[in-house]
C-alpha cells in the first residue's frame, strides 16, 4: 500500500512525486511514456532548442555587423539541429529518472478501479491517496484533423525531418507566434492565421502591435480576424494547427470512481482537490494556467495538501510569468494595463525602450520596451509585460516584485549593475519615465 500515487511524470507529477518523498511519504510514479512529459519531450526544451539554432543561424547572417566576417553563407543543417535537440531531452530524461531515487517509477497506463486502487496492465496497485498529472495534448479543429504529413500538430512540427519552404500556422497564439518566429528564421515563408483582432490574444495589445511589426518586417504574413476556412491550403508545403492544447483525462476511469469534470478537465477546489477527497490533482489537466512553471508548482502544492491536509495551501495564480521565446522575446506577470484600468484602479504606466539601453545597442537586440503598472497611492508593482532581449530572464525581477508587493520605490532604490539588461526594470521606474 502506497500512501500516494501520482498518474503522470510531467512537470506536475514528477514535482509532486518528489515533494511527496521528501515529506516522508512511500510514493509511486505512474507514466505511460516518458518522464518529463510534454514539456521534456515535445514542448518546451524541444521548441527552445530548436528556436536556439535558429537564433544561432540567425546571428551568423548578421556577423559583419559586429566586425566578424565569414566567408560564404552560413547554412543550417537541420538534422544536425534535430540530433542537438534529441541529445538535450536525452541528457535532461537521464537526469529526471536519476532525481527519481526512492519513489516507484511505473511505465504504462493507469486506471482507476476504486478511490484506493489502481490497474496497469494486469496489476492492481492500492495507494491510500492519489494525485492526477495526466497533462494535456495539442487540440484540434473539426475541419482540420491533424494527419500527421499535411495537417500537423505542435507535437509533430518538432520531428519535422526538413525545414518547409511555406507554413501556414493556424493560431496566432503563444505556440504559433513561436513556430512562426523560429521557421521564419531559418528561411520558411510563414502565414499566420488568427481568428481574433490580434496574435497573442490576452496579451498586452501594445506588445501584440510591437512583434506584429516585426514580424511583418521579418517577412511574416500576419492575418487577424480571418477564419481559416478563407486560406487555401494547397497553397502551403505545410498547415501546423495550433489551437490551443486539451486536458488528457480519457482512459483513466475518472467515470469509475466519481471525478467530477468539465469538458474533459478535472474539476479541483482552490486546493485542488478534486470531488473525491482522497484525490487531487495538477497541471495542464486541471486546465487553468497551462504552463509548465505552474504545473509544477500546483503539483508541489497537491503533495503538500493531500499529505498534510490541516495545513493546506491555496493554490494561487497571480504572479506567473508568462513567457513566450519570439525573437524578441515577450514576458509578462500580474495584470496589465488594460485590466488595471478595466478594474476601476487607478494606476502609474512605466516605461522605458531598449532602443535607450547600452547593453541592448550592445547585442543589438534594441527592439522593444518595457512596461510596468503599479498602483499609484501605495505604489506597489501590479504587473509588467516586456518585449525585447532577454525578456523571458527579465520577468522574473518583476514576478518577484509583484508576488511581495514591492514598490517601485523600493526598485528605485536598488543599485542596478551597469551595463545591463536589467537596469532597464529600474530606468523604467525613475520618476522621469513614469506616465
Amino acid at each position: 500500500m502506497y500512501d500516494l500515487t501520482v498518474i503522470g511524470a510531467g512537470w506536475a507529477g514528477f514535482n509532486a512525486a518528489l515533494r511527496a518523498r521528501e515529506l516522508g511519504a512511500k510514493a509511486c510514479l505512474i507514466e505511460r511514456s516518458h518522464v518529463g512529459g510534454t514539456c521534456l519531450n515535445s514542448g518546451c526544451i524541444p521548441t527552445k532548442a530548436l528556436i536556439q539554432s535558429a537564433k544561432i543561424y540567425s546571428l551568423t547572417k548578421k556577423a559583419s555587423s559586429f566586425g566578424i566576417e565569414i566567408s560564404g553563407l552560413p547554412l543550417a543543417n537541420f538534422a544536425k539541429i534535430q540530433e542537438r535537440k534529441e541529445k538535450i531531452i536525452a541528457q535532461l530524461r537521464l537526469g529526471m529518472q536519476g532525481m527519481l531515487k526512492g519513489i516507484d517509477f511505473v511505465n504504462g497506463d493507469a486506471q482507476f478501479i476504486s478511490p484506493t486502487e489502481i490497474k496497469i496492465g494486469q496489476e492492481v496497485i492500492k495507494s491510500k491517496q492519489a494525485i492526477i498529472a495526466s497533462g494535456s495534448r495539442p487540440a484540434g479543429l473539426g475541419s482540420l484533423k491533424f494527419d500527421g504529413k499535411k495537417i500537423i500538430s505542435s507535437d509533430d512540427i518538432l520531428n519535422l525531418k526538413e525545414i518547409p519552404e511555406s507554413l501556414l500556422i493556424i493560431g496566432g497564439g503563444v505556440i504559433g507566434c513561436e513556430f512562426a518566429s523560429l521557421f521564419a528564421a531559418l528561411g520558411t515563408q510563414v502565414t499566420i492565421a488568427e481568428k481574433l483582432p490580434q496574435i497573442l490574444p490576452g496579451m498586452d495589445p501594445e506588445v501584440s502591435r510591437r512583434i506584429t511589426a516585426i514580424f511583418k518586417k521579418k517577412g511574416i504574413k500576419v492575418n487577424t480576424a480571418v477564419d481559416a476556412a478563407s486560406f487555401d491550403l494547397n497553397s502551403f508545403d505545410l498547415v501546423l494547427v495550433c489551437v490551443g492544447r486539451a486536458s488528457c483525462t480519457e482512459g483513466l476511469g475518472l467515470e469509475n470512481i466519481g471525478i467530477g469534470l468539465e469538458r474533459g478537465r478535472v474539476i479541483v477546489d482552490e486546493y485542488l482537490k478534486t470531488s473525491v477527497d482522497n484525490i487531487y490533482a495538477a497541471g495542464d489537466c486541471t486546465g487553468k494556467v497551462m504552463l509548465a512553471h505552474y504545473a509544477a508548482y500546483q503539483g508541489c502544492i497537491a503533495a503538500e495538501n493531500i499529505i498534510h491536509p490541516d495545513n493546506r495551501k491555496i493554490a494561487a495564480a497571480r504572479a506567473v510569468p508568462n513567457c513566450i521565446f519570439t525573437d524578441p522575446e515577450i514576458a509578462s506577470v500580474g495584470i496589465s494595463e488594460d485590466e488595471a484600468k478595466t478594474s476601476g484602479r487607478d494606476v502609474i504606466i512605466s516605461k522605458f525602450d531598449f532602443l535607450a539601453s547600452g547593453m541592448a545597442r550592445i547585442l543589438d537586440e534594441a527592439e522593444g520596451f518595457i512596461k510596468i503598472i503599479s498602483d499609484k497611492s501605495i505604489k506597489t508593482v501590479l504587473g509588467a509585460s516586456i518585449i525585447g532581449p532577454r525578456a523571458t530572464e527579465l520577468i522574473g525581477i518583476l514576478g518577484l516584485a509583484v508576488n511581495n508587493n514591492l514598490t517601485i520605490t523600493q526598485i528605485q532604490d536598488t543599485i542596478f549593475a551597469h551595463p545591463t539588461l536589467s537596469e532597464s526594470i529600474h530606468e523604467a521606474v525613475n520618476s522621469s519615465h513614469a506616465i
